[in-house]
């Protein structure tokens, strides 16, 4: 399916996005805290810009919604759909992630401070061992 293609579905409540965000070999990811209510801890991985669709909305309007919202990018630049993996466990079951690769030349800022404790840049291949999902790792370390 192309890139057009994709962004323009209208996303269900299962629809999550995620801006793979590139700059000179290394990706945007932030470390973002959960709190598992029964076990009363906070758990924390690293992940990229995006997450949940609204219904109705285009996936296009989501992936950009949701990277402004937690990093402040507006000027995101959508190159190219990577594919659909599942979501990760500490997401909602039958959830689907969607992967964009895309660019920017605007530094991320913390807008979520009661979500995520930092916005930082990896290299692709090197990404942290606790990376939220690990379908979306092999495929984000393929983009070198």
């Amino acid at each position: 399916m192309s890139t057009m293609q994709e962004l323009k579905k209208i996303a269900d409540l299962h629809t999550c996005t995620s801006a793979v965000i590139v700059r000179r070999g290394m990706v945007l990811l932030g470390l973002r805290n959960y709190v598992r209510e029964k076990e009363q801890k906070t758990i924390s991985v690293w992940t990229t810009p995006g997450g949940r669709c609204e219904a109705g909305e285009t996936i296009e309007a989501g992936l950009r919604r949701e990277t402004k919202e937690e990093t402040g990018i507006i000027d995101l630049v959508i190159k190219n759909f990577i594919t659909t993996v599942p979501a990760s466990n500490t997401v909602k079951e039958g959830d689907l992630v969607h992967l964009f690769l895309c660019t920017t030349d605007e530094e991320p800022e913390l807008m979520e401070p009661d979500k995520f404790s930092e916005w930082k840049w990896f290299p692709a291949d090197n990404l942290p061992a606790n990376f939220i999902n690990h379908h979306a790792r092999e495929f984000i370390a393929a983009l070198q």
